[in-house]
């Protein structure tokens, strides 16, 4: 039976591969600093910043997931993910895996109009020319055929696991449930995407299981049309029976409160996906694979019935 290796097994995405691969029968190891843990699964405690440990964990493995988190410090990412996705590339080599690379839009940078895979790289953020960064040297190598992987990117998440960077869940959800006005950045008119977080996972099973998918960069399924940050919290108030009033945070507030606070602070340089719209296209994904994403009504209620009390 082919083995599923997930590095940074314990995060949103992670976790609901986890899952989705636990559920198909896959072989499924968990690859965490932290010995995250799941039945039916095997666990292994691994620091990808450490070569040796990086190529023990993936041996053996058919198809790896690079799902890794990092503290949002722009300065750790600069130090340590290069030299995850060095270690990353090197194992899988080793073990002759094919790589899937769960990455964001950092390197887009501002873009008008709808981001799609022929999007440029174009970072205006520091922690964007490190995913721009990583994301070449993975390109390279699939260009030289060192490596058979392929990128699977996201717009912001949210999801029953997607609890602890996500945007949505911080200012939306835990508010809203918490009986508090849901919050969001900037603007609460300009259109955003958001990405499911079982569609995420059900969609990079496909990719790793279809030879066809590798060497290239895919856009994982976003429900279409975008909405505004108002409509979505207007679902999710009207999914819980409450009023929708949300707060809107302007830049002089967020600024103010990174003078104190570290995450504010890292969050600054990422305003400018919140001051126009920033709209997500996953059509190639959606039309190859015959994908339909969930729609924001939906994945809101699933989420918003697993974060309930009692649920």
């Amino acid at each position: 039976m082919s083995l599923y290796t997930i590095l940074g097994a314990g995060g949103s995405v992670g976790t609901t591969l986890a899952i989705n691969l636990i559920a198909q029968g896959r072989q499924v190891r968990l690859v965490s600093r932290s010995g995250f843990s799941m039945p039916g699964s095997g666990t292994v405690k691994c620091d990808l910043a450490n070569l040796g440990e990086t190529i023990e964990a993936v041996k053996g493995s058919a198809v790896v997931f690079l799902c890794a988190g990092l503290p949002y410090k722009h300065e750790v990412w600069e130090r340590l993910w290069p030299r995850i996705m060095t270690h990353t590339i090197e194992a899988c080599k080793r073990a002759r895996a094919r790589l899937i690379f769960f990455d964001n839009l950092y390197m887009y940078g501002e873009v008008k109009g709808p981001m799609t895979e022929k999007t440029p790289y174009y970072p205006v953020s520091k922690k964007g020319e490190v995913r721009a960064e990583v994301a070449r040297m993975l390109q390279q190598e699939m260009k030289s055929g060192n490596i058979r992987a392929s990128i699977a990117r996201a717009a912001d998440l949210y999801g029953p696991f997607s609890t602890t960077t996500s945007l949505p869940y911080l200012l939306i959800f835990k508010n809203l449930l918490k009986g508090k006005r849901a919050q969001w950045l900037l603007s609460g008119d300009t259109l955003h995407s958001f990405c499911y977080t079982n569609d995420c996972a059900k969609a990079m099973i496909l990719m790793a299981n279809n030879d066809a998918s590798f060497n290239q960069v895919w856009h994982l399924p976003c429900a279409s049309p975008a909405v505004s940050a108002r409509e979505f919290i207007d679902m999710a108030a009207k999914e819980l029976s409450v009023n929708s009033n949300p707060m809107i945070l302007q830049k002089w507030m967020i600024h103010l409160a990174g003078t104190w606070d570290t995450s504010t602070r890292e969050t600054r340089e990422m305003l400018y996906q919140y001051e126009s719209d920033y709209v997500f296209s996953s059509s190639k994904f959606d039309t190859f694979f015959h994908f339909e994403p969930t729609s924001y009504s939906l994945g809101i209620a699933e989420t918003l019935s697993f974060l309930k009390p009692g649920s």
